[in-house]
């Protein structure tokens, strides 16, 4: 009888076992398709934030531009360690709008246009206020006075760093630039999060974690890359191939005008993604743009949204500056950016 109990409790352990080995087969097999479904899911997701990513990249380049040679790896640093900040802020934030208050998500994103359409509107102006170095004298010998004499804030701000301290400098443009990553990762992350919408709370959780180091060591990579390319064109330059000494001195002469093209570049896209954000919010534009222009095909469609976004940006940034103006003006101090 002793036998026989041990036989059935050593048949009863076997089958246990193989019980436990068949639902451990189906777990790894349930946890293998949701690791695909989640792999799947946030290349999807990287896909489409691409036309999101060409921008952000020509805007953080150029926010690069005018830091010394030297500062140039820690400046991008600072600013990807920002834009990581960021996005840990703007996941969970997304997350919880998406499941209590999901109507907020458009006027947020279009607040964030607007700011953007605004910042490349200052860009602008300093660059017509810088071309008159009387007022901007002015303006850094007695700003308060400048302000009441009409000086434009751009052509104080613009004055300001002229005189300010390297560092000071720098800090000041790796505010702006993380600034301005705020809203661009705002916009990464809404269409994210449009890609998984219908999947349970922690997939959506981890495709957006997914995307955001994704896109942010993409990105910052990519800066870091472009800010040292005349570094690249020294090294080739040392070298005893006359292959290598063309091709680094062809890096050395493109450099600047990659810099300055990305510039034009970077300041465009500030229209382009803030005015995108402010039709997407404007329904009968977005209507208009979507039953009208996109039908044509061709260069229309490809074209005509995109015109549409930068003038819609630029008259609502042209708003936005008239009403920071008139604040300061009302206020007679200069607008502090």
């Amino acid at each position: 009888m002793a036998g026989a109990g041990l036989l059935m409790l050593l048949d009863d352990i076997a089958t246990l076992l193989d019980d436990v080995a068949l639902m451990t087969k189906t777990a790894a097999g349930k946890s293998t398709a949701i690791l695909d479904d989640v792999a799947t899911q946030t290349k999807v997701a990287v896909q489409k934030t691409a036309g999101v990513l060409g921008d952000d990249l020509a805007l953080n380049a150029e926010q690069v531009a005018g830091v010394k040679a030297n500062r140039e790896l820690p400046v991008v640093w600072a600013v990807a360690k920002g834009s990581l900040m960021n996005k840990a802020i703007l996941v969970p934030a997304a997350l919880l709008i998406s499941a209590f208050v999901p109507w907020l998500i458009t006027p947020l994103l279009m607040l964030g246009g607007a700011f953007l359409c605004f910042e490349g509107l200052e860009k602008i102006l300093e660059i017509f206020h810088q071309k008159k170095p009387h007022d901007v004298h002015e303006a850094v010998v007695d700003a308060d006075e400048a302000a009441h004499k009409g000086v434009a804030p751009s052509s104080v701000r613009a004055a300001r760093e002229k005189q300010m301290d390297p560092m000071e400098y720098e800090k000041q443009k790796v505010k702006g630039a993380i600034r301005t990553d705020f809203i661009l990762s705002a916009e990464i992350m809404a269409i994210a999060l449009g890609t998984v919408s219908t999947k349970p709370i922690w997939e959506q959780a981890v495709v957006l974690v997914a995307v955001a180091l994704a896109i942010t060591v993409f990105v910052y990579g990519l800066v870091a890359g472009i800010v040292r390319m005349d570094d690249v064109g020294n090294w080739l330059m040392a070298k005893s191939s006359s292959a290598a000494k063309a091709l680094g001195r062809g890096l050395i002469a493109f450099t600047p005008w990659l810099m300055r093209g990305l510039s034009i570049v970077g300041t465009a896209a500030m229209f382009m993604v803030g005015g995108s954000l402010l039709v997407h919010g404007m329904a009968p534009i977005e209507h208009w743009v979507q039953m009208v222009l996109v039908p044509m095909g061709g260069m229309a469609a490809m074209l005509g949204p995109v015109l549409v976004h930068v003038v819609v940006g630029a008259i609502i940034g042209g708003a936005v500056v008239l009403c920071v103006e008139l604040w300061h003006k009302l206020k007679g101090t200069p607008a502090a950016h």
